[in-house]
């Protein structure tokens, strides 16, 4: 008979979990690949264990804090994590975690609904939600040909892409996000504009053989600073929609794959137009990652990166909520 490993076992349902933890004055960290929360008595320190596999949430309170290698164990198991005062109340901040990256976003019951209203209206309609994939695009093409080509500092810096060449890129991109029938020729489009973009960044900067890996052991720089760098933009992405009040989850994109997917629409906005060609830059400089974090958040000041995905949300939300109601108008 074959042994059955712990990781082999099937998660138990979050609907048959039992455990709500409220914990204080208390260190919640990984001990002996446990999740464990930590207490003084004295010149003592007691560890009590948390069984996450059966764990719903937990609510930090008072004096308490938490390591990074418990939120990633608390991520693979699917446990709600929030932040807040004394007995529980109020709650500052919760979020459903990810075993990638953690987004809390602050609970405010009072920011304005009026961009989520015209956001609803036209999201249920294909067509609609099509255009409005179509013109993140047409502003990611936008964005990427000004700042490839305007930006001194990355002439400066050694990034020398052929104007002619991207020139061309962008504009065939173009033509084909216009005649995209629906997301699945809109992604492909995506994709392999990307792919373009990398062979423009390699020539631009004589970088040699680059092939995008994610994550991987022994992976070189270049993909270490695009991974590292494409996660501050999915910072700026969850900032730019927790603004407009709009929920993760009502993508026009990338929602069919990745349950936070307007993250990532809206992060794909200045994605390769600005953290590209700085990983390039970076990897050829010898830069370390707190280098390269710092040109990068250097990079998205500069291009007014936040401002430009709001605007951007707003535009979209707005022109296309009317002409959904004005639809609507002419059907009854």
């Amino acid at each position: 008979m074959e042994d059955i490993s712990p990781a082999s076992l099937k998660a138990i349902l979050h609907s048959k979990r039992a455990n709500l933890y409220y914990l204080e004055h208390c260190r919640v960290l990984v001990n002996g690949g446990r999740v464990e929360y930590v207490t003084d008595e004295g010149k003592r320190s007691l560890y009590w264990n948390i069984p996450i596999a059966n764990t719903t949430s937990i609510l930090l309170g008072t004096g308490t804090s938490i390591t990074q290698a418990a939120m990633r164990e608390l991520a693979k198991a699917g446990v709600l994590v929030g932040f807040c005062g004394g007995g529980g109340t109020p709650l500052f901040s919760a979020n459903e975690v990810d075993v990638e990256a953690i987004w809390f976003s602050p609970q405010s019951e009072y920011r304005p609904t009026e961009y989520l209203q015209y956001w609803v209206r036209f999201w249920f309609d294909d067509a609609l939600r099509l255009a409005a994939a179509q013109a993140f695009q047409r502003e990611r093409l936008a964005r990427i040909g000004q700042w490839w080509t305007d930006n001194r500092a990355l002439r400066d810096a050694g990034f020398d892409v052929s104007d002619e060449k991207l020139d061309a890129a962008l504009r065939a991109s173009g033509l084909r996000i216009e005649a995209a029938a629906d997301n699945t020729e809109l992604l492909t489009e995506e994709g392999r504009l990307t792919k373009q973009l990398y062979r423009l960044a390699v020539q631009a900067t004589k970088y040699g053989e680059f092939t995008r890996a994610k994550r991987g052991t022994g992976v070189d720089p270049a993909n270490r600073f695009l991974d590292h760098g494409n996660y501050l933009a999915y910072g700026l992405g969850a900032t730019a929609t927790w603004v407009l009040g709009l929920p993760h989850g009502l993508a026009v994109l990338h929602g069919k794959t990745r349950r936070g997917g307007l993250v990532f629409d809206v992060a794909d906005l200045i994605k390769d137009a600005v953290i590209l060609p700085q990983a390039f830059v970076s990897a050829m400089r010898g830069d370390d990652e707190q280098a390269f974090r710092r040109a990068c958040i250097e990079q998205l000041t500069k291009a007014e990166a936040l401002d430009f995905m709001i605007d951007t949300l707003k535009e979209v939300s707005f022109r296309l909520g009317r002409d959904a109601s004005s639809i609507g108008d002419e059907a009854s």
